[in-house]
C-alpha cells in the first residue's frame, strides 16, 4: 500500500476496533443477564458463570462485527470527506478504487476472521457451552436442594432447607424417604453439605436425627453427630448430551448422519446451518461498500451527510434483518439457500454501483482547476 492508503487504512482501522469491543461489550452484558440464573437459582461458581459468557463471545463476533465495520466506517469516512481529505485524494489523482480500497481491504480482512470464527472456533466454543449447561443441570447440588421449597428429586424422596449460605453450607434440612417395604425414614440436621466420596455423591448432615417407621408402625429414633446419606442411586440419570444445529462443525452439516432420527429430521436445518457459516462473512464486505456509497457515493456537500446516511443505515438494517429471515426460511425449504448468497451479494453490487456511477474525470478536473485561476491572471 501506498502511503496514502496506510493513512486510510489506519484511520478505518481504529474506530472498527473500538466500535467492536463496544458492541460486544454491550452483548456479553445482554447475554449476562439471560445467563444470571445459574448463580442464583442453580448456585453455580462464577467462574461457571464467567465461563459460559465467554465462550459466547465468537457467536457474538460475528453477528456485530459487519455493524461495528458499518457504524465505524461510516463515522471515520464522514470525518475525512467533511474536512475535505478524500476530495485531495480524487484531486491528486487517485482513482475512486484507490480511494476505497483500504476500506475494502480491512472489510476482507473482517470477512476472513468471520469465517474462521464461524467454521471452527464458534461451534467449539457452543460445544463447550452445551457441555457446561449440561452439567449444571446434572449437578447435585443444585437439583437437591431448593432453599425454602418442597422438593422432590426423586421417586419417594422429599426434600427441604431452609437456607443456603455461599459456601454451599445448608442450615435445618429435611429429608423424608419412603421405602420400598412400605416403611419410612426421617432425617432432620442443622447443618448439611454435598460432596465426593469414592466418586459418588453424599450428602453429610451434621448434628441431626433419624426417625424410622417400619410397615407395621414402629418408630425407631436416632441422634447423630454426623450422618452420610448416599446420593448415587437418586441421581443415576440416563439422559444423554445432544449436540444442537449451531454445535456442529462444518463437515457434521453437510454430510449428517442419516442413520439417525434427528439428523433425518433436521436435515434441511443443518443443510441452512451450513450454508450461513459461508454467506455470514460476506455481509462484513457488503455492509462496507454500503458505508463507502452513504458518504462517497453522491456529490460533495459541505453541510454533511446526514439524509443519505440516514437513508443508507435504514437499508443497511433491512439488509441484515432479510439475511436472518431468509436462514430460518432456509430451514423449510432447503432450495432457498441460494438466497443466503444473493442478498449480501446484492447489497454489495448496489454499494459498488452507487460508488462508481460517478466517475472522476481528470480533464473535467483540470478544467475547473484552470477556470479558477483564470480570473486571478486577468487581475493581474
Amino acid at each position: 500500500m501506498r502511503l496514502i492508503e496506510r493513512y486510510l487504512f489506519r484511520q478505518l482501522l481504529g474506530p472498527t476496533l473500538f466500535a467492536t469491543a463496544a458492541l460486544a461489550a454491550l452483548a456479553l452484558l445482554a447475554r449476562s443477564l439471560s445467563e444470571f440464573d445459574i448463580l442464583v437459582t442453580q448456585r453455580q461458581s462464577a467462574l461457571v458463570f464467567l465461563k459460559i459468557i465467554l465462550l459466547a463471545l465468537p457467536q457474538l463476533l460475528n453477528i456485530v462485527l459487519p455493524i461495528s465495520l458499518f457504524v465505524a466506517a461510516l463515522v471515520a469516512l464522514n470525518r475525512l470527506h467533511t474536512e475535505q481529505e478524500i476530495v485531495v485524494c480524487f484531486a491528486g489523482g487517485m482513482s475512486r478504487w484507490k480511494v476505497i480500497s483500504p476500506a475494502m481491504r480491512l472489510a476482507v480482512f473482517a470477512a476472513l476472521f468471520s469465517l474462521f470464527l464461524g467454521l471452527w472456533v464458534q461451534p467449539w466454543s457452543a460445544r463447550q457451552i452445551r457441555e457446561t449447561a449440561f452439567a449444571v443441570k446434572t449437578d447435585v447440588a443444585s437439583t437437591l436442594v431448593q432453599p425454602g421449597q418442597f422438593t422432590e428429586p426423586g421417586p419417594g424422596l422429599t426434600v427441604y432447607a431452609q437456607s443456603i449460605d455461599r459456601d454451599n453450607l445448608i442450615h435445618n434440612l429435611f429429608i423424608h424417604q419412603e421405602r420400598p417395604d412400605g416403611g419410612a425414614s426421617t432425617y432432620s440436621s442443622r447443618e448439611a453439605v454435598i460432596a465426593t466420596r469414592n466418586g459418588a455423591p453424599v450428602l453429610i448432615m451434621l448434628k441431626g436425627s433419624n426417625q424410622q417407621f417400619s410397615n407395621a408402625g414402629v418408630l425407631q429414633y436416632t441422634s447423630f453427630e454426623e450422618y452420610t446419606f448416599d446420593l448415587s442411586s437418586l441421581f443415576q440419570s440416563d439422559e444423554l448430551l445432544h449436540y444442537k444445529i449451531a454445535d456442529r462443525y462444518l463437515h457434521e452439516l453437510f454430510y449428517p448422519d442419516l442413520t439417525q432420527e434427528w439428523e433425518q429430521k433436521n436435515r434441511t436445518g443443518l443443510l441452512a446451518e451450513a450454508h450461513s457459516r459461508f454467506a455470514t462473512p460476506l455481509y462484513n464486505i457488503a455492509l462496507m461498500a454500503m458505508a463507502l456509497a452513504a458518504v462517497i457515493g453522491g456529490q460533495f456537500s459541505r453541510m454533511g451527510y446526514g439524509k443519505r446516511i440516514a437513508a443508507v443505515g435504514a437499508a443497511a438494517a433491512v439488509v441484515r434483518i432479510i439475511g436472518f429471515g431468509v436462514q430460518a426460511a432456509c430451514e423449510d425449504s432447503a432450495w432457498l439457500n441460494i438466497l443466503q448468497y444473493v442478498v449480501p451479494l446484492g447489497a454489495l453490487w448496489w454499494g459498488l454501483a452507487q460508488i462508481f456511477r460517478q466517475r472522476v474525470s481528470r480533464h473535467i478536473a483540470i478544467g475547473r482547476r484552470k477556470a479558477a485561476y483564470a480570473p486571478q491572471a486577468g487581475a493581474a
